[in-house]
């Protein structure tokens, strides 16, 4: 089993790395709530990941039919918070964790990280905290989720191979919250000095009202800018702007 980064769309990305297969914030469906995908529509595979890595509580983060179609059983982490709701919805395989704490997965050690987000999720679970995840083993790779630039990314994971930098949002405007927009996104690059950075969390959902005929700026816009702004502010950084769906060998 090769080593290889597939960005699925939006926060979702399957990591493949010794032997193990990730998935992150699945969010897999045509239509979720006032969204429409506008990337390819989602492959079929998914039965088949050792563990899905959960950041944060938001709908499009936290999507129940998503990981219905994962599956039920499939072992979830998830922060401290959202075990019962989570187990309430017939996931019995659920791990919570803070920022700190690791797991072993497979053959990988995974930890959970701070990040700086609202991860509440009205009427409940409100309280539970957003986090990121650094996936170790004979790559290292972080997941930062959906966060904003706070001081402690600064070499937050030592002899980083791949970050995964969230750099947009679904509409046309990042909204309210803290997040990353492409030139945050590129200073989040300059401080974890990683080999490759990986814009994710752009490009993928759309809401309906802007129609169907014509894809929104929104969509493509981020990832030049993205590209222009790291090329500035972390020149050491190689960039990879993948389309939804697409593969990064990381052998």
């Amino acid at each position: 089993m090769e080593a290889s980064i597939r960005w699925i769309g939006h926060a979702t990305v399957l990591i493949t790395l010794d032997g193990t297969r990730l998935l992150t914030d699945p969010l897999l469906r045509r239509r979720v709530t006032h969204l429409r995908r506008r990337a390819p529509a989602v492959p079929r595979g998914f039965s088949e990941v050792d563990a899905v890595l959960l950041s944060h509580a938001h709908f499009d983060h936290l999507d129940l039919p998503s990981l219905r179609r994962v599956g039920p059983s499939v072992p979830i982490v998830a922060p401290r918070g959202l075990g019962r709701f989570l187990r309430r919805q017939g996931f019995a395989r659920v791990e919570e964790v803070d920022p700190g704490d690791v797991r072993e997965i497979g053959g990988l050690r995974v930890e959970a990280t701070f990040a700086v987000h609202d991860g509440g999720r009205p009427p409940r679970p409100a309280r539970a905290p957003a986090i990121g995840f650094a996936v170790l083993g004979s790559r290292r790779i972080y997941f930062a989720g959906d966060t904003d630039l706070f001081p402690e990314m600064d070499g937050l994971v030592p002899d980083l191979d791949v970050a995964l930098i969230p750099i947009w949002g679904w509409g046309p405007s990042l909204g309210r919250g803290d997040h990353l927009d492409p030139e945050r996104a590129a200073e989040a690059a300059a401080l974890l000095r990683p080999r490759i950075a990986v814009p994710i969390h752009w490009g993928t959902y759309a809401p309906l009202y802007l129609g169907v005929r014509e894809a929104p700026a929104f969509l493509d816009a981020p990832g030049g800018a993205f590209v222009r702004a790291a090329a500035e502010k972390a020149p050491g950084v190689e960039v990879r702007l993948l389309a939804p769906g697409e593969t990064l060998p990381l052998d």
